[in-house]
């Protein structure tokens, strides 16, 4: 049975009382979708029930009178936990009779949530578009109303063993990869998993919020893997960066420059502009990022040298990275040259153009920079990410602070311990 709300000026007649006569409603949500109010007339006042009917709109009913003056009934007079009740399956009927008419599937579902990345011009939008895919083939004639707890977990526990599928020419024949048989090859296919299933809960979270569905309770009881993150962070030396890029062309040349220098995603350096570099304060503005908020990324004097020659006599909306025909950068296009320095530079393990923004990230930990400085250059909210990742790396702050802040107890030698030398192995 769901929860009754609680509103200290709606739950008593004494308090209802106080409230002043008008014709909007007070109200107070309930649930996604659904909200409970109180019409108060000069001789009394009357429930209201919200209810979310989708495309923007809302359905508004009187339920009953409220027991200002007489006694709840549970029938025409009600109490507010009474009036609760009567809004709750008026919201029931009302999805029922819906679903009925226009069965919202998956596939509704995953396209109203791609076209809203789409309206709002998200980066993430080709990644839900690639999940999409791993989603469809099971789910996609499927209501969203009669998704289980148990289908749900079954169809991630069998994504996380499946093979990977190697991208291939659009109309060509599907490829995949040997199924996984390392530890490290099941957790990053528990990770990728991860991924999928975090698109998929956002496109039934927005099926909610939009009372496509009553409840959300179904896919809130599907839990992610845990530990599915938890990779060794592949990063270059200062030594093995300098190769890298001494082997790169021209043009890729400042595309990976511009990455060890920002650490910025090789999205966010595709769509640089030359105007998005502040000489003056010597940082480079990342407008759309993957959490679609903008950041200002502080450069080191090195950096600003670099974005002063890249942009020098420029317009300001022109591209500030573009490939040596002078075209801009697209998706995928760094794949194939990347690969290309890797070998040339022999750089061994390999490592992909995402793998520059760790180096970024560790060699400025590393270097002694504060966790919450490389936390903003990289657009993380918080320091949580850079910790998990590369918190390890700072060993001397961690042991600095340790030093500094736990406790001591002047304890003494007592004289009869000595330290013993170690002795050599024959």
């Amino acid at each position: 049975m769901a929860r009754t709300v609680r509103d200290h000026n709606l739950s008593n007649r004494t308090q209802r009382g106080k409230l002043a006569a008008r014709g909007k409603p007070y109200w107070r949500t309930m649930q996604q979708g659904l909200h409970i109010g109180y019409r108060k007339n000069r001789d009394g006042g009357r429930w209201v029930a919200r209810i979310y009917a989708g495309d923007g709109q809302y359905r508004t009913e009187t339920i009953g009178t409220a027991d200002d003056t007489l006694d709840a009934d549970g029938t025409s007079v009600l109490s507010f936990s009474q009036a609760q009740e009567h809004a709750r399956r008026l919201h029931a009927e009302h999805h029922a009779t819906d679903n009925s008419a226009r069965p919202y599937t998956v596939a509704k579902a995953l396209d109203a949530y791609i076209t809203r990345l789409e309206a709002e011009g998200r980066p993430s939008l080709r990644e839900a578009k690639s999940h999409a895919t791993a989603i469809r083939p099971e789910f996609d004639d499927t209501e969203v109303s009669k998704l289980t707890a148990h289908g749900l977990r079954d169809w991630l526990n069998g994504l996380a063993t499946s093979p990977r599928r190697v991208r291939v020419k659009k109309d060509a024949e599907p490829r995949y990869l040997p199924a996984p048989k390392t530890d490290d090859e099941k957790r990053a296919r528990r990770a990728t998993a991860n991924r999928i299933w975090t698109t998929f809960r956002a496109a039934l979270n927005q099926a909610f919020a939009e009372g496509k569905v009553a409840s959300a309770a179904t896919w809130q009881r599907v839990k992610p893997f845990r530990g599915a993150d938890a990779a060794r962070v592949r990063f270059l030396t200062v030594d093995e960066s300098k190769r890298l890029m001494n082997a790169c062309p021209s043009g890729f040349r400042q595309l990976v420059t511009a990455a060890l220098a920002t650490g910025a995603r090789y999205g966010e350096l595709c769509r640089l502009e030359c105007g998005d570099y502040n000489p003056d304060a010597g940082t480079v503005i990342i407008r759309q990022s993957k959490s679609a908020k903008p950041r200002h990324v502080y450069l080191s004097d090195e950096g600003r040298a670099f974005f002063d020659r890249l942009t020098a006599g420029r317009e300001a909306a022109a591209h500030a990275l573009l490939k040596a025909d002078s075209r801009a950068w697209q998706p995928y296009d760094q794949a194939r040259p990347m690969r290309a320095v890797i070998t040339a530079a022999k750089i061994d393990p390999p490592i992909s153009f995402h793998g520059l923004r760790h180096t970024y990230s560790s060699l400025a930990v590393m270097n002694g920079s504060p966790l919450n400085v490389v936390a903003h250059n990289l657009g993380h909210s918080s320091t949580r990410m850079v910790e998990r990742h590369y918190g390890h790396l700072a060993p001397s702050y961690i042991a600095e602070t340790t030093r500094r802040t736990v406790a001591t107890f002047d304890l003494e030698s007592d004289g009869k311990v000595q330290k013993l030398r170690r002795r050599n192995s024959a």
